[in-house]
């Protein structure tokens, strides 16, 4: 965020139109700016990794590189932006890609502008904003996508772990593990980087996506709100 506490926006879509309407909706609002736009996957890497924005509002039918792999690239080399997908798209799989490259939001492009700007809000503050009514579907389909793996794949974390993390990936802020858990919040927030070290995760998506397809998450419909980052 800017000084003034706008959020900065960079718009990744191949439709000049698109671009410019949604640059309209957004700085009009008074709660955001467009810092850049992208007309293909590469452009949206490459400015993504020169402005560091806040959130890309990416488009999944794009020339040359397409947006489920422009976000993945983007979340490897700039963890802290939050990549929002705005699509034509309507298939379940392409909602589930999208969150498996490290998308933390997914929206229609027949969505109105009230429900654009808070989507855009809520992801800049860290939200998962994946539709109810096919969150489920989501889920389930990331973990029939996976890699099984074995029980000594959970045996990296000790019980403790396993149960700090499924309580991050179901959105519990450090604040409400430590009361649930009766620590700290920084004892929780050391525990969360001891996980992330012990499996090579980089970053929080990634973490949510690893207690999905281990089976963590299994009793919950989708993880909501999940901390930004360490508070």
């Amino acid at each position: 965020m800017d000084a003034t506490g706008r959020v900065g926006v960079l718009i990744a879509d191949d439709h000049e139109i698109m671009r410019d309407g949604l640059r309209e909706i957004l700085e009009r609002s008074g709660d955001f700016e467009v810092v850049g736009h992208a007309k293909d996957g590469d452009e949206a890497v490459l400015a993504a990794g020169r402005l560091r924005p806040d959130v890309v509002i990416m488009d999944v039918f794009m020339p040359s590189k397409d947006g489920i792999e422009a976000c993945r690239e983007i979340v490897d080399a700039v963890p802290e932006t939050r990549v929002l997908v705005l699509t034509a798209a309507t298939e379940a799989d392409t909602v589930i890609d999208a969150v498996a490259a490290g998308a933390t939001g997914y929206l229609q492009k027949y969505s109105g502008r009230d429900r654009l700007l808070d989507t855009v809000k809520r992801v800049a503050e860290g939200e998962y904003c994946i539709p109810g009514e096919i969150a489920s579907r989501v889920f389930a389909g990331i973990r029939a996508k996976a890699r099984r793996t074995d029980t000594t794949e959970l045996r990296k974390l000790t019980a403790r772990e396993q149960e700090v993390l499924t309580l991050f990936a179901q959105g519990r802020s450090y604040a409400a593990i430590a009361d649930i858990r009766g620590n700290r919040p920084l004892t929780v927030r050391n525990t969360i980087y001891r996980i992330q070290n012990k499996l090579g995760i980089k970053s929080k998506q990634e973490m949510v996506l690893w207690a999905v397809r281990n089976g963590l998450l299994d009793d919950v419909m989708v993880a909501r709100r999940p901390e930004a980052g360490p508070r």
